[in-house]
């Protein structure tokens, strides 16, 4: 089948790439001319693993098109993918703007029956508001379907060709055995394809991010209290984690959640609860909970150093909001950043794959450092942001001879206890017991 991707971003490159490798003509639209280009010549514009070779591999197969003119993509395709940003506004609802001005741009373009797909995330309405647009610029059949995105930064390309389910919201028997005909060799697999109506589906996606949302937080808020009470997080989310009803994902405790997603999802469905006098009191809290949660960490460094950060070297390791990945978009790191700045503390950060998004915003408001160990040098403590894989086993002797004091303060609870210990450091993480071992 031809099926045309308008956004060639997170999602629209995910989407479009994975649609290729089932077997589908793709032509990928976008209006970043050099971006465009880029693509052509094989360059892949955001990091994700593994996500290059299936890149490459649908364009040498002749499989994967980008252009800039969507007309020209209109035109081959009888499927319209718009995975298009819908940034939240001051407010905190979806902006539509993009979604809406290429459903106008489609809308008098086409010349025959077309199945307009929304992959963005939308909120409940959003299917109807663009069948709207499109009916008021032609006469001719289309269909307009709800089928929100997955996926999990970091695991993208393992989501994409693996889904839990496929969620299709449609009032159109035509349009339903179109998408069911793109998505059949999932379901030939035993993966689920759901159908649904339309506003059921938009909801659906923001339903189960607000939800892990909640989850995410919920977790951090019983691993504040086990500090308090002298418990440990990681039993309690083990003995928590082994009942199925629960599960053990998204119960790590750490310095809050970030991305593209959760802020932003949890955001639109306040305001969209709001918008029909319905308060979602749950994920209200869960907001506020995760503002905090994410510089959680900041006043117990102070605390170490006796209330004054002033000239204090803060050795920052990570900037992504999450591993695997280079989304530097409500990452903890940055509130992180910005509060030990104003503090006083002059920070030297390493991510090998965030450090040019972060660079991007911040600038030389802080140093950034070529290796983990570089980054070290001479610090008064490090802060751990991001739980990248390198992290995982550091050469202890190595950072103790690097770093000024032997200080960690890790918001990923990167390390069992022992070890830190046994090298002599002083460590403070989430939910966790202090070690206190000082040079």
């Amino acid at each position: 089948m031809n099926i045309t991707i308008v956004g060639t971003g997170y999602v629209g490159l995910v989407t479009g790439t994975t649609l290729a490798e089932l077997g589908n003509s793709v032509y990928c639209v976008d209006i970043d001319e050099k971006k465009v280009e880029g693509m052509k010549n094989g360059i892949v514009p955001i990091y994700e693993p593994n996500l290059e070779e299936m890149f490459l591999r649908n364009i040498q197969a002749e499989r994967l098109f980008f252009t800039t003119d969507l007309k020209e993509a209109l035109d081959k395709s009888e499927v319209i993918y718009l995975a298009l940003p819908t940034p939240p506004g001051e407010d905190g609802s979806a902006d539509l703007s993009y979604v809406l001005q290429v459903a106008n741009s489609i809308g008098e373009m086409m010349t025959e029956y077309k199945v307009i797909v929304n992959k963005s995330t939308v909120p409940v309405g959003t299917a109807d508001k663009v069948r709207n647009v499109i009916a008021t610029k032609t006469d001719l059949p289309f269909d307009v379907v709800s089928n929100p995105e997955f996926l999990r930064e970091g695991f993208a390309v393992e989501d994409s060709m693996n889904p839990a389910r496929v969620v299709v919201g449609s009032s159109s028997e035509k349009a339903k055995e179109i998408m069911a005909k793109i998505y059949q060799p999932f379901t030939n697999t035993g993966i689920p394809i759901i159908f649904m109506d339309e506003k059921s589906s938009e909801l659906t996606k923001y339903a189960a991010n607000s939800f892990l949302a909640v989850k995410i937080t919920f977790m951090n808020e019983i691993a504040n209290y086990c500090e308090k009470v002298g418990a440990d997080v990681d039993k309690v989310r083990l003995g928590m984690g082994s009942d199925d009803r629960i599960g053990h994902r998204f119960l790590f405790p750490g310095i809050g959640y970030g991305g593209s997603c959760f802020p932003k999802d949890v955001k639109a469905l306040i305001k969209s609860g709001k918008e029909e006098e319905f308060n979602f009191q749950i994920l209200e809290a869960t907001e506020n909970v995760n503002i905090s949660q994410k510089v959680i960490l900041v006043s117990e460094i102070e605390k170490y150093f006796g209330g004054n950060l002033e000239d204090k070297t803060i050795a920052l390791w990570g900037l992504a909001f999450k591993a695997n990945t280079d989304d530097i978009r409500e990452a903890s790191s940055l509130d992180n950043i910005e509060l030990l700045l104003k503090k006083g503390a002059k920070i030297v950060a390493y991510d090998a794959v965030a450090e040019k998004n972060v660079q991007k915003v911040l600038g030389d408001k802080i140093e950034y450092a070529k290796t983990m160990y570089e980054a070290l040098e001479n610090a008064d403590a490090l802060f751990i942001a991001t739980e990248w894989p390198e992290f995982k086993n550091p050469n202890f002797k190595l950072m103790g001879e690097k770093m000024k004091n032997k200080v960690i303060f890790d918001g990923r609870n990167m390390y069992p206890l022992e070890i830190p210990e046994q090298n002599g450091f002083y460590y403070k993480s989430i939910g966790r017991k202090t070690v206190h071992v000082k040079p």
